[in-house]
């Protein structure tokens, strides 16, 4: 399902992301914003110059050919312009609406970029086993930089999926799923400028980067300051219970 943004209306997308468990909402960043933040993410990796590869064991199954990934942790503590991003409202207000409440709390966040020709593939997942919570009240937001069509290896999704609750998963190489099959995903290509969300009950991964092109996403993972965790785990992200939008009731520390 998609969603055209200047400003959304927000509950439609809450309907939609409630009967399909994901909503795709069309220039929520102007293009101009999207290649300005492609921009930093590359200067930002170049400068940082890591050569960690977080490619998943089980992604290098689905393809016979090695690939590669390059991510960063936390950019918003690196590069104050991605701290913008957290608390805009265009972003936090939608985060808001799909979750069915008025506070919006950081988990953590993820910058990725898929080289070009070999990018790294992610197996289907959920991303409940990462970080189980107590109401499930969790989803992520996926910000295009550039373009993501499907030979970049853009999100897949089972839509629906997330009604069944959380699945068993395969721990070895990262959790993922051995069914369904990942050509059963609907494929989600996007645009600079598009963000995706989901919930984390929401069955998704990501093909290769067979393209010419890098494909750059930012991805945060947010919650309701309500919901706590099931168990200690995942807990040590910077800025892991920042507020984005609203208050946190509870009046806890970040966990």
């Amino acid at each position: 399902m998609t969603i055209t943004s200047d400003r959304p209306d927000l509950s439609t997308t809450a309907q939609q992301y409630a009967e399909q468990g994901f909503v795709l909402v069309k220039g929520l960043l102007s293009k101009e914003e999207a290649a300005y933040y492609r921009q930093r993410s590359h200067d930002l990796l170049a400068r940082l110059n890591r050569p960690d590869d977080p490619t998943w064991a089980a992604a290098r199954e689905m393809t016979d050919a090695p690939t590669k990934l390059q991510h960063l942790h936390d950019a918003q503590f690196y590069d104050a312009e991605f701290a913008k991003l957290l608390v805009d409202p265009r972003f936090t207000d939608v985060a808001a609406a799909v979750m069915g409440v008025d506070n919006v709390q950081l988990h953590h966040t993820k910058l990725f970029v898929k080289p070009p020709e070999n990018g790294s593939p992610f197996p289907l997942h959920q991303d409940y086993p990462f970080f189980p919570h107590t109401y499930h009240r969790v989803g992520a937001a996926i910000f295009h930089f550039d373009d993501a069509p499907v030979e970049k290896g853009c999100v897949r999704v089972i839509p629906g999926s997330h009604k069944s609750g959380p699945r068993e998963h395969e721990a070895e190489g990262s959790y993922h799923l051995l069914e369904p099959a990942f050509e059963e995903a609907t494929p989600q290509p996007a645009e600079a400028g598009d963000v995706l969300f989901f919930t984390y009950f929401t069955v998704h991964g990501s093909g290769v980067n067979v393209s010419d092109e890098a494909r750059t996403t930012w991805l945060i993972q947010y919650r309701d300051p309500s919901d706590p965790p099931a168990v200690k785990t995942h807990d040590w992200s910077l800025g892991q219970g920042m507020m984005l939008r609203g208050v946190d009731p509870t009046g806890r520390s970040a966990v």
